[in-house]
C-alpha cells in the first residue's frame, strides 16, 4: 500500500497509509478501535475503493487477486451470519470455490483439501455440526480452516483471537506461523499484544488511519511507541 486513503462519508478511516507485507512473514496490525486496521484489510481485499493511493496484492490488483483465489480472509466474528444452516464441512468447503469448474462441484482433490484443513484446526470430529452449534473458539477455527482450504498465497485475518479460548489461540497462531514458513504472506489485525512475539515477524502500529511504526514486535511494543497509539501507559 502506498498513500492509501479510505473514507466513509466524512470519516477518514485511512489517511495516506503505507504498508509493505512480504511473502514468508506474519505482519500484525495493532492499534485502538477506529485506528484503521479493518479498513486496511478491506482495501487489500478490494472491498472498499481507496480515495487515493495504490494497493497491490500478489503483484496485481486486489480484485484480480481475489478472482484468482490467491487471497483468503477471516472476518471478524460479528461480520459472520452463523444462523445460516451450514455444517462445518460445508463452510470449510467454501474455501475451494475459486478452484472449481463451471459445475461448482467439489472434486476428490477439493474434498481432500477440506478434510486436511479440518484436521489441521482440530475440527474433524465436529465437521457435521452446524456452524451455529460451535463455541466461539471452534467457530473461529472453522473459518481459519476455510482459509486454509483455499490454499491462497495471501491470508488476511481480522481479530482472529477475539473471544477465543487459549487452546484455539495457540492452534491458530501455530497454523499462521506454519503458513508463513511455507511462503505465504499473512496479515493479522489483533488486540493481543501479549502474544505478538510468538505470532508476528513484524508489527504495524496504526493511529489516526496511518501506520506510525512498522518494525519488529520488540521495537513496536516499546513504551514510547505504544503511547503514540494508545495513550499514556499503552494498552496491554
Amino acid at each position: 500500500m502506498r498513500g492509501v486513503t479510505v473514507r466513509y462519508g466524512d470519516v477518514v478511516a485511512l489517511d495516506r497509509a503505507d504498508l509493505t507485507a512480504p511473502a514468508g512473514r506474519v505482519c500484525a496490525l495493532i492499534g485502538t478501535n477506529g485506528s484503521g486496521k479493518s479498513s486496511l484489510l478491506k482495501a487489500a481485499l478490494g472491498l472498499v475503493r481507496p480515495g487515493g493511493g495504490t494497493v497491490t496484492v500478489a503483484g496485481t490488483t486486489p480484485r484480480e487477486t481475489r478472482r484468482r483465489a490467491r487471497v483468503s480472509s477471516v472476518p471478524q466474528a460479528e461480520q459472520v451470519d452463523v444462523t445460516f444452516p451450514l455444517d462445518v464441512r460445508a463452510v470449510v468447503g467454501q474455501g475451494r470455490y475459486g478452484h472449481l469448474g463451471p459445475t461448482r462441484r467439489l472434486r476428490p482433490a477439493d474434498h481432500e483439501a477440506v478434510e486436511n484443513a479440518l484436521a489441521r484446526v482440530g475440527l474433524t470430529a465436529l465437521a457435521d455440526r452446524t456452524i451455529a452449534a460451535l463455541s466461539g473458539g471452534q467457530r473461529k477455527r472453522a473459518f481459519v480452516a476455510r482459509a486454509l482450504a483455499q490454499e491462497a498465497d495471501v491470508l488476511l485475518l481480522d481479530e482472529p483471537f477475539a473471544g477465543v479460548d487459549r487452546p484455539s489461540q495457540d492452534t491458530i497462531t501455530a497454523l499462521l506461523r506454519e503458513l508463513a514458513d511455507g511462503g505465504a504472506c499473512v496479515v493479522v489485525a489483533t488486540h493481543d499484544l501479549a502474544g505478538l512475539g510468538a505470532l508476528a515477524d513484524t508489527a504495524a502500529l496504526l493511529a489516526g488511519g496511518r501506520v506510525v511504526v512498522h518494525d519488529t514486535p520488540e521495537v513496536v511494543l516499546r513504551p514510547e511507541n505504544l503511547v503514540r497509539a494508545f495513550g499514556l501507559g499503552g494498552e496491554r
